[in-house]
């Protein structure tokens, strides 16, 4: 069964992707999407099995390294935590493929969408089943590469070849950093498989890892190199450049890069490696204050942005930033816990995104929206629900997942506790405004649009029906995990897929604290709200009045606070000078000019002239050889010999 979850998706990838115009368009979405659907169905099964039966697995598949003392086996790893993602994984992507039977039915290479689209599941699906971190490393790999397939797909949009780009350059950047923390691990462990690596991380306590001269904590060095690719993958402040621009692909490509793949293998690989990250409070500070601080920067940029999905790429990054600030306070079941429900509420916002741009014909700027909840009366339903969730509205999936991070934060024996609090509560308020924002812009007041309005309808039911699933998971989600990942039955669920200390109480003292902190985020999300209802229902002249009056301040969000012009300036140029120096100076000046252009073409000129003697008559031998000899007479002569 479990090879059957983890393969049926390479088998859809197989087949669209090699025989996609043989067998037609049609026979491509049937193919790909129903393996898919059954992938999900086990998946379903699978967790059932393991999460509540406590039925844990390793499935080997082959022998795969053996290189002296290195020996890595191909194996599926197969306990709670796999189970969660295989349900999370496969249960978005199938709705992706199902929604976008509808959404891409225009486009020509369809076959090639499908094909990509299941590579993308099965490179997490092997991420995410990975018994070793070289296997796990394989699939990380595998999304990065299916991302940089499906952000260009377009790819005759030169924007979309530069996002395609940008996103695996950034994603190397983190990745390096997680390469290093593999070999750092095989040097302290001599083993990279998890139970090996498991059961030694008790004695990495106290060694250390020499360079340049210096001493430095093994454990804090493994596990800060490993969120360096936690923080590439997952979109993190510094290295967060690429996601928004990943909007270059089809919206269903979003929805899934977004949900339930990509973005969350950092969150899911940091909970993996919780034996190691639980030795080094270093790490989890450094974890807690870089999630803290994408949490609350992306939300300011969310703000201003005016592209429908760009505001719920930053609200994507934002939501990141609250998994970690859960990793950092120690509360990884938390952390997974938001994974779950965000992976429902998300994929719902993005894909309700699609169904308006397919009704504005493909229009995604929001001030040419406007008063489109009387033409796609389902879409702003499912819209509804969606906002409702990621704002933690009562009762809904995020008000259970995001509040507890919130909690955890200010219980937790870190030393960016209160910043990560104060952050995250203020992220909770723009939050609820900038997801408000987007509902009143595009879903009230009147059309600036009338030609497309006019022309707006509903979504065929083939996008439809994926929209009313998720939002069934992201209102019930909440409550019917909350004490799965929260409450008492934390350790028994989890049992050996996520690694506590024995002092690590965090979840029973994120219950203990003061009323007031307790219900601040509902307060923030209230307070969101309300402004955004005043701004954009009450006085719409208010918000350009305000961004006029704070230009400053609103074009330095609106620039995204001038990260891309910053690295522009940093690396890019530099890096194209350093090129241009090298080609015309290196290549053109040195290696040509004292190769094709020096000594090569003075040869070339000799051998020219010397070929002109060859003229091929007899007489001009004769007379040559007569030169020779006279010369040679008159050299004997005048040397004496």
């Amino acid at each position: 069964m479990y090879q059957a979850i983890v393969f049926l998706p390479l088998l859809g990838f197989l087949v669209a992707g090699l025989f996609g115009r043989t067998i037609g368009t049609r026979a491509s979405e049937v193919v790909t999407t129903s393996l898919l659907f059954i992938a999900c169905l086990l998946s379903w099964i699978a967790f059932i099995d393991v999460g509540f039966s406590g039925h844990d697995a390793r499935v080997q598949v082959m022998q795969w390294i053996y290189v002296g003392d290195l020996k890595i086996d191909w194996a599926l790893r197969i306990d709670t935590m796999t189970a969660i993602m295989l349900i999370v994984v496969t249960t978005v992507s199938s709705l992706v493929h199902l929604y976008s039977i509808g959404y891409m039915h225009e486009d020509p290479c369809r076959p090639r969408f499908f094909a990509y689209l299941s590579l993308f599941t099965f490179a997490m699906l092997m991420l995410v089943t990975a018994d070793n971190l070289l296997q796990l490393f394989f699939g990380w790999e595998g999304v990065g590469l299916a991302s940089y397939l499906l952000i260009g797909f377009w790819y005759e949009k030169p924007s979309a070849n530069a996002a395609a780009m940008k996103a695996f350059v950034v994603n190397r950047v983190g990745d390096f950093g997680f390469m290093l923390g593999i070999f750092a691990v095989f040097v302290m462990t001599n083993s990279v498989a998890f139970e090996q690596v498991f059961a030694a991380a008790p004695s990495l306590a106290g060694k250390t890892i020499p360079f340049l001269g210096h001493h430095w904590d093994a454990p804090t060095v493994i596990a800060l190199l490993l969120f360096i690719g936690a923080m590439g993958k997952s979109a993190q402040f510094l290295l967060h450049t690429w996601l928004p621009d990943a909007m270059e692909g089809p919206t269903p490509v979003s929805a899934l890069i977004h949900a339930a793949t990509m973005v969350t293998a950092g969150v899911f690989m940091v909970a993996r490696m919780s034996p190691i990250f639980e030795l080094s409070q270093t790490a989890l500070n450094v974890v807690m204050l870089i999630g803290a601080t994408t949490a609350m920067f992306a939300a300011t940029i969310a703000l201003v942005q005016n592209d429908i999905k760009k505001v719920i790429a930053y609200s994507t990054c934002s939501q990141l930033g609250y998994m970690f600030v859960a990793m950092g306070a120690g509360a990884y079941s938390i952390g997974v816990f938001h994974l779950v429900t965000h992976a429902c509420f998300k994929a719902l916002l993005f894909l309700c995104a699609g169904s308006v741009i397919n009704a504005m014909h493909h229009e995604q700027d929001m001030r040419h929206m406007g008063g489109l909840w009387k033409k796609i009366p389902f879409t702003y339903g499912m819209m509804l629900i969606g906002t409702l969730a990621i704002t933690g509205f009562p009762f809904l999936a995020g008000y259970y997942s995001k509040d507890a991070i919130i909690e955890s934060a200010w219980a937790a024996h870190n030393y960016f506790a209160l910043y990560g609090w104060v952050m995250t509560v203020g992220a909770a308020a723009l939050t609820s405004f900038y997801s408000w924002r987007l509902i009143f812009l595009t879903f009230h007041g009147h059309p600036h649009d009338h030609h497309h309005y006019e022309a707006a309808h509903e979504s065929p039911k083939v996008m439809t029906i994926p929209l009313g699933v998720l939002a069934v998971g992201s209102v019930i989600a909440g409550f019917a995990l909350y004490n799965v990942f929260v409450g008492e039955g934390v350790h028994h669920f989890f049992r050996n897929s996520i690694f506590m200390g024995a002092e690590n109480h965090i979840l029973h003292e994120m219950h203990e604290i003061p009323l007031w902190a307790k219900y601040m985020p509902t307060l923030m999300m209230v307070i969101g709200a309300l402004f955004a209802y005043w701004f954009y229902i009450v006085d719409r002249t208010v918000p350009a009045a305000l961004a006029k009056s704070q230009d400053a301040l609103y074009q330095f969000l609106l620039n995204k606070w001038y990260f891309d012009e910053l690295y522009n300036f940093i690396f890019v140029k530099p890096a194209l000078w350093i090129g241009r120096v090298l080609w015309k100076r290196g290549d053109g000046t040195i290696i040509d000019g004292f190769g094709p252009d020096g000594v090569s073409a003075r040869v070339l000129d000799v051998t020219r002239g010397v070929v002109r003697l060859q003229t091929g008559y007899l007489y001009h031998y004769a007379f040559v050889m007569l030169i020779g000899v006279a010369a040679l007479i008159t050299w004997f002569m005048f040397a004496g010999v």
